[in-house]
This record gives structure tokens, C-alpha cells and sequence, in this order.
């Protein structure tokens, strides 16, 4: 699992038929301080995330498969959660 930032979503006129029905976001990996980290993965997202929302991806290629419902699919990298923002808090 990774953080990552939501850098934007991809529009597809081709594309596996796995992904059909999926919206694809652009998700850069970025360590706990939001400086990026590695290159930037494609990934399924169910969950809405939006522009610039701090998202946790995962690479698990299998549960990505089963989530898209196609043991053939090459998705590899689901968006899992999105992360809560904290306002006002202090530690």
C-alpha cells in the first residue's frame, strides 16, 4: 500500500474490456511530508476520489482483478481508500 495524490483522471477510447465501467485517476505516490515519491500509477477507483486528494492505492494485482471481476485483466493498482483530512487538530 501507498500514499498517493490524485494528479488527475485518464480518458480511454480503447482499453481492455475489464475496465469498462471504471473511472482511471492519475495517483502520485508521495511520502507523509507530500513530496512525491516514484513515478505515477494508473489506477481503478470506485471510491470518487477527487483532484488532489490524498488516496491509498494498492498494488495488489490479484484483489484488483477480482474487483473488476476478470481473472485475465492486467489492472494492477486500485485506489483502497481515501484519506480524511484533520482540521483544527493538534497533537
Amino acid at each position: 500500500m501507498y500514499l498517493a495524490r490524485v494528479e488527475g483522471s485518464l480518458i480511454a477510447t480503447r482499453k481492455h474490456p475489464s475496465f469498462n465501467g471504471w473511472r482511471l485517476v492519475i495517483c502520485q505516490p508521495i511520502g507523509w511530508d507530500g513530496t512525491p515519491e516514484g513515478v505515477p500509477q494508473i489506477a481503478i477507483d470506485s471510491h470518487g476520489a477527487g483532484i488532489h486528494q490524498r488516496v491509498v492505492i494498492s498494488s495488489d494485482g490479484l484483489a484488483a482483478r477480482k474487483a473488476v471481476g476478470d481473472d485475465r485483466s492486467p489492472v494492477r493498482w486500485l485506489v483502497i481508500g481515501i484519506v480524511d483530512e484533520e482540521s483544527g487538530a493538534t497533537k
